[in-house]
């Protein structure tokens, strides 16, 4: 049933114009980038997509834009989470679903739930989501952390297929891999540790830097899930000083200054993020220029 969530997700930023508008133009070159680019699926409004910024009307208008473009040549998946669980319920009524294939909900954030209170938000989820649903705990993020324990409990849920682990304990994603159900997805959420994650067992990646450079690093996801681990390797340590440079000053600010000096989108963001400064701007203009 949800096959289609292993390899490398990408999780699609939003551009804008100067103006603060979105750029549609924008949006259908990432779009394209990515499919040309090899990538499995694509996640739409997500952490990366500055969704928080973005109006009820502009996720509606660009949902169906980026559903247009895409006109089924990859699955989607559609990020729809919050802290206010009869909001998310409302939302995932409200949202036409017809096109995607999962919904990416994240842990809920500031309100600092009990590992008690997190099952309870997902299993309201669950009953009621059109979709599969993948969890993503991002504690640097949420500011909670759900544990091994508590995944493994929501795993059992029929709805509940998988989970964007972007923890930096590496040892709670091992204890989740060693006692999953078999069919329940571990997917990094941290692009860095994507490759070890798959290496020890896990079924891929939703990453950000994968639309930066699509081709490479969907090509290091799947020589790590056949077992070519080794030229993965290679792949990554390539990478690596750019992995550092999309979140030195902070995600999307990174990947979009990325993004621009590929020549695919401009790198506007909406306040309060901004773009990279000019030191870190000519790094990541170093590194893409020598790559």
């Amino acid at each position: 049933m949800s096959a289609f969530l292993k390899g490398t997700g990408v999780a699609l930023a939003t551009p804008f114009n100067s103006n603060g508008s979105i750029d549609y133009k924008g949006v259908e070159s990432l779009v394209e980038y990515c499919i040309n680019g090899g990538v499995e699926y694509m996640v739409v409004l997500g952490t990366t997509a500055e969704s928080v910024t973005l109006s009820k009307e502009e996720k509606k208008e660009l949902v169906q834009y980026i559903v247009k473009i895409n006109n089924k040549r990859l699955p989607l998946v559609i990020g729809i989470g919050g802290n206010n669980t009869a909001a998310i319920l409302e939302e995932m009524k409200d949202t036409d679903t017809s096109d995607f294939d999962a919904i990416l909900s994240v842990v809920p954030m500031y309100n600092k739930p009990s590992q008690e209170g997190i099952y309870q938000h997902y299993k309201m989820i669950n009953d009621q989501s059109p979709l599969p649903v993948l969890l993503y705990n991002v504690p640097s993020r949420t500011g909670t952390n759900m544990s091994a324990e508590t995944t493994l409990r929501l795993s059992k849920l029929d709805k509940i297929v998988g989970i964007k682990e972007a923890t930096d304990d590496f040892t709670q994603v091992l204890r989740i891999l060693k006692d999953k159900p078999k069919d329940f997805l571990v997917i990094s959420g941290d692009d860095a540790l994507a490759l070890p994650l798959v290496a020890a067992g896990g079924d891929g990646v939703i990453s950000v830097i994968g639309q930066g450079f699509p081709e490479e690093f969907s090509n290091m996801i799947r020589l790590g899930l056949s077992g070519d681990t080794k030229e993965g390797f290679e792949i990554l340590y390539k990478l690596l000083p750019v992995l550092d440079y999309a979140f030195e000053e902070g995600n999307p600010a990174g990947i979009k200054n990325i993004l621009k000096k590929k020549g695919v989108c401009d790198d506007y963001l909406r306040l309060p993020l901004v773009p990279v400064s000019n030191d870190l701007a000519d790094k990541i203009g170093e590194f893409v220029k020598s790559n």
